[in-house]
């Protein structure tokens, strides 16, 4: 039973790399120089350059916290 079992893992195992070996890749360069252009057009969206208002922060507490 353990030896069929193990040649299933292998033959699954096998397929599984034959699917990523057949996937069409993307260089590194151009799918960078894409990430940088992207975040350079955003820039002025991104909360974390840009910063979130006081006012409009949902995760501001809206009250404090007091002590009798």
């Amino acid at each position: 039973m353990s030896k069929t079992n193990s040649v299933i893992q292998a033959q699954k195992l096998v397929d599984q790399l034959r699917v990523e070996a057949s996937m069409e890749r993307f260089k590194i360069s151009l799918t960078a120089a894409d990430l940088v252009q992207y975040c350079q057009e955003h820039r002025r969206s991104d909360p974390l350059l840009t910063g979130i208002a006081a006012s409009s922060n949902p995760f501001k507490d809206k009250k404090t916290c007091v002590l009798l």
